[in-house]
């Protein structure tokens, strides 16, 4: 059958309409010209009026007439050129047709209305019917009710309604592919795309040569699987059994007959589950109340079972439920690892006999550690208080001491008893300050002192250094270089400044000549923060033993010095969780550094105002209390060379406190622990409570305890702690004095 075409439904061209509208136009004019010439001829009218009529009428149907040839010359040019176009229209409809015909796919093509215009054979080949199609264009609604009624395609024979209205949808659409399976065995793939004018291409492809090789390489594949399966299986040591969703076995390996007690012509006997059912109960005994090998429906979990056969054998079976219905069967020969776990278990009664003799001499052993453990804690802790007692019976003559050789230091004496007394405060301050470091140590082992860590700017720190180390350093010939870091860190400000204090008091004592650096850097999230000198240095293999106590090195042996600063520094550094670090080359000079958590910048109360300048000599009343007669008379004798009126008392209540009372008073000095659990802070507030006023005072104490601290801090007092310093005690009394 030839390529079907559709003649156009449109009228000759526009410019034949137009010629043959002109001729027309013409012949009515003639008409016209005439009829007129007729009517208004007058009888009664001379022969030459007449004959100018007939003159006149002649030249204007001449030209007329002109006129009418050009006209008929244009249509005949115009036909002409119609003629001409219609010949090239059928030879291009001609080679479209062939072009059409010489597709191997299927062609078919639509206009704006969705009517057929234009399809090949092969398009034909698809849906025959259409051969035989008489009347309009069909609309491809028709086409697909036709094709639906005869069948053709495998997705209209359930529903042919369903399919129709679905492939017209589909139409509609014109976007992508799809497949459609025919009913005579065929695939076509189907493309269609709209085109310009609104009408519809559809390019219909046989791809059943393609689909049949999809199905063997499928089936390649599907038969190279089920080997790769079957070879798996085989080489599994477990029995399996696999039933697909009619109950019937699809797989199987080889340990599955010998596992459950069959010979090797025993798989006919389980090639259906209830088979499998009725063999094993047959060989190996009946099934126990768990039902080990039951059907299990689909989405059941998987279950697991042991099976004691009637040869003494243990089966562990294990069941699961496959997508689509079937079941997995796996059967294992545990025999032997159930005897090894009995064996095991008896070993393990075994062990367990032994074990609890064991437990009951470990927890013997326990006690006695604990008790070690108590009475190691109780000697800490009279080691605690022991400290506490000699922190205050220790400092009290040391105190007094001190007094008394700061009063003589004031008075005018021979040089050789100034030597002497210079030589004994000497004395008292190395027994200070190794005292300082032993009850340091002591209340940071016991946990005395706690960290109060807060966000600090490290240049508060570094500013009273360089204030408190530069005459040192100065006197000892030392450059002494500490920057403006503008920093801020993570730290307890107290115990930081300790470290630092210690690293540079180190260094401005064992560096002779050259210079002590502080340098803060950022690495990472941290600040090291570290103190380098030009000294001695420390040799690589004693920079882990100056950590500890009392350790000191040969090279600084004539240097004063306890070997306790470090110590102290390792210990404030691991309560703080901050890395200590020390590097050191001999004969070049030590670093010794500290990291610490970086912070950001936060509001500081700024600093208050400076007071004013105090003179050296001072005035006013001034009343000691102290229980300790010693402590009385050097602080008498020390206030007195100042130049101060010193009343003395054994505590607030005596008539001496009452009498210096009512004389008036301007101080109150007052030791913190007085006889009988009296205390100095106590004392105060009763002698302000007598007075009637806020007398300025302040206390001293030898105890060092935090809860002291916090408790004469809460009153708001001053405190100074034994043994006192007569510098910090004349700068005290003269601030108070001032206020």
């Amino acid at each position: 059958m030839a390529t079907r075409i559709l003649p156009p439904a449109v009228p000759e061209g526009a410019r034949v309409a137009e010629l043959e509208d002109r001729i027309r136009r013409l012949e009515k004019i003639n008409a016209a010209l005439i009829d007129r010439v007729e009517r208004s001829s007058d009888l009664q009218g001379s022969a030459f009026s007449m004959f100018e009529t007939a003159i006149s009428l002649e030249a204007m149907v001449r030209d007329r007439t002109a006129e009418l040839e050009e006209a008929l010359a244009s249509l005949n040019a115009a036909n002409a050129d119609l003629a001409k176009a219609h010949d090239a229209a059928d030879a291009a409809r001609m080679r479209l047709r062939d072009a059409i015909e010489s597709l191997s796919n299927g062609f078919a093509l639509f206009d704006a209305e969705d009517r057929l215009v234009m399809c090949n054979e092969a398009y034909l080949g698809f849906w025959p019917e259409l051969a035989e199609w008489s009347g309009d264009a069909p609309s491809f609604g028709d086409i697909a009710q036709s094709v639906a009624r005869n069948r053709r395609v495998v997705g209209a024979l359930r529903s042919p309604e369903k399919w129709v209205a679905e492939r017209i949808a589909r139409h509609e659409v014109a976007k992508g592919v799809h497949v459609q399976a025919l009913t005579d065995g065929r695939w076509v793939q189907i493309s269609e795309i709209r085109t310009s004018e609104g009408g519809t291409v559809g390019i219909y492809t046989d791809i059943t040569e393609v689909k049949a090789e999809d199905a063997r390489e499928r089936a390649r594949e599907l038969a190279e699987k089920s080997m790769i399966l079957q070879t798996t299986l085989d080489t599994i040591r477990l029995g399996v059994a696999v039933y697909d969703a009619h109950r019937r076995l699809i797989a199987s390996n080889g340990p599955l007959l010998p596992t459950i007690g069959l010979p090797d012509s025993g798989l006919p006997l389980v090639e259906t589950h209830s088979g499998m059912l009725e063999t094993c109960e047959r060989v190996n005994g009946p099934f126990g109340p768990d039902q080990p090998l039951d059907w299990l429906e689909s989405g059941a979990g998987e279950v697991v079972a042991l099976r004691r056969q009637n040869s003494g054998r243990i089966i562990e079976v294990r069941r699961a439920p496959m997508p689509g219905g079937g079941m997995v069967m796996t059967f294992e020969d545990v025999t032997e690892r159930h005897q090894a776990a009995e064996a095991l278990e008896r070993r393990v009664a075994e062990r367990t006999t032994e074990l609890e003799a064991e437990v009951a001499e470990r927890r013997a052993v326990e006690a006695e550690l604990m008790s070690a453990k108590t009475v190691a804690e109780q000697a800490n802790l009279s080691k605690t208080s022991f400290l506490a007692a000699a922190s205050h019976d220790l400092l009290q003559p040391l105190n007094a001491a001190r007094l008394f050789i700061s009063a003589l230091g004031e008075r005018r004496l021979a040089l050789p008893t100034r030597a002497l007394v210079r030589q004994t405060a000497v004395a008292l301050d190395s027994v200070e300050d190794l005292l300082e470091a032993l009850f340091e140590i002591s209340r940071l082992d016991s946990g005395v002192i706690q960290p109060d860590v807060t966000t600090i700017p490290l240049d508060q720190i570094l500013s009273a250094l360089r204030i408190e180390f530069a005459a040192i350093a100065r006197g000892a010939g030392l450059a002494l270089e500490i920057p403006e870091t503008g920093l801020w860190v993570r730290s307890d400000i107290r115990m930081l400044r300790r470290i630092l204090q210690n690293f540079l008091s180190n260094a401005v004592r064992y560096t002779r000549q050259g210079s002590v650096t502080i340098y803060a850097k950022i690495t990472g999230d941290a600040v090291e923060i570290g103190v380098r000198d030009t000294g001695p240095g420390i040799p690589a293999d004693k920079l882990d033993t100056i950590f500890e106590e009392f350790r000191r090195l040969e090279a600084s042996a004539k240097v004063p010095g306890k070997g306790l600063g470090l110590a102290i520094v390792k210990r404030i550094g691991a309560m703080l969780g901050h890395q200590i670090s020390v590097r050191s080359i001999p004969d070049k000079g030590s670093t010794f550094s500290i990291r610490v958590p970086r912070a950001e910048a936060s509001a500081v109360r700024e600093a208050g105002p400076e007071r004013r300048s105090l003179s050296q000599s001072g005035s006013g009343r001034v009343l000691i209390i102290d229980n300790d007669e010693a402590i009385l008379a050097g602080m008498k004798a020390l206030l007195e060379n100042w130049g101060y009126t010193v009343l003395t008392a054994n505590d607030g209540g005596d008539d001496d406190a009452r009498a210096a009372l009512r004389e008036g008073i301007d101080l109150i000095v007052a030791d913190y622990h007085l006889d009988g659990d009296r205390r100095g802070d106590v004392e105060i507030s009763q002698l302000r409570e007598l007075a009637g006023r806020a007398i300025p005072a302040a206390v001293i104490t030898a105890d060092r305890g935090e809860e002291v601290k916090a408790r004469i801090a809460a009153e708001g007092l001053p405190l100074l702690n034994k043994p006192v310093k007569p510098a910090q005690l004349r700068a005290l009394l003269r601030t108070l004095l001032a206020d």
